[in-house]
């Protein structure tokens, strides 16, 4: 597939394949608490981008790990990945608020072709990207290679809890909400009782005239890892 770029035409997976060495121009979501060696090894030798996520490591060792490799940078909007071009990032992922996790107000599919055309360097699409229609219509809005996440939590070689696993499987179109779209960052997750909490939590809050934001992160603390390790479905916060 050629794209047509600024003046001139050129292979549009092959440079960011090349950059890292990979077959197939795509990424495994830095999922944090699942993203680790046993699922990005798998994923890299399959002939895509493993990637082992730091979110829970000491910044001292993100840090360390940083220098040794090149920088692609998580980026919601046009000013920031302008903002990561100028400062030497050699790639960006933008990922649209159809993204399991937090997310930011741009869609994957308005987003995307802003992006592309705000920067020179290769962008990755993340967000709502679960088969290959959803790979082709990235590339067709320009980018290069694309990030998934919740579609590689049902991988054999992903060590989340089976009770995760089967949720997400068995999850429809309307089972993924926003929390926390008032207050704080939101999140998408799957419906459960941590999210009706949330959502009374906010109903509560907005009558306020000075919301208590404390109680919004003591209710999410350590949601993820309950989801991940402990199998919690009803009060663990189930990204996808």
């Amino acid at each position: 597939t050629y794209l047509r770029t600024k003046g001139r035409i050129k292979s549009m997976n092959q440079q960011l394949c090349e950059l890292l060495g990979i077959n197939y121009p795509i990424f495994q979501g830095g999922m944090a608490w699942v993203a680790d060696a046993s699922l990005a090894s798998a994923v890299s030798n399959a002939g895509g981008l493993g990637i082992i996520a730091g979110g829970n490591a000491p910044k001292e060792v993100v840090k360390k790990e940083i220098k040794k490799v090149k920088v692609i940078p998580v980026v919601p909007s046009v000013a920031l990945a302008k903002r990561m071009e100028k400062i030497g990032a050699d790639a960006v992922i933008f990922e649209g608020m159809e993204a399991g996790g937090h997310i930011g107000k741009l869609t994957t599919m308005s987003g995307l072709p802003q992006i592309v055309d705000a920067v020179s360097i290769p962008v990755i699409a993340a967000g709502g990207i679960g088969d290959g229609r959803g790979m082709v219509a990235a590339f067709m809005l320009g980018a290069e290679a694309v990030q998934l996440g919740t579609r590689f939590l049902i991988a054999k070689e992903c060590n989340v809890h089976p009770d995760y696993k089967q949720k997400v499987l068995k999850a429809r179109d309307l089972d993924a909400v926003i929390t926390c779209q008032h207050f704080g960052h939101p999140v998408r997750t799957l419906k459960n009782k941590l999210t009706a909490q949330y959502n009374q939590l906010e109903k509560q809050e907005l009558q306020k005239e000075v919301p208590d934001l404390e109680m919004f992160e003591k209710i999410g603390q350590g949601a993820l890892r309950k989801a991940v390790v402990d199998g919690d479905m009803d009060y663990g916060s189930v990204m996808a």
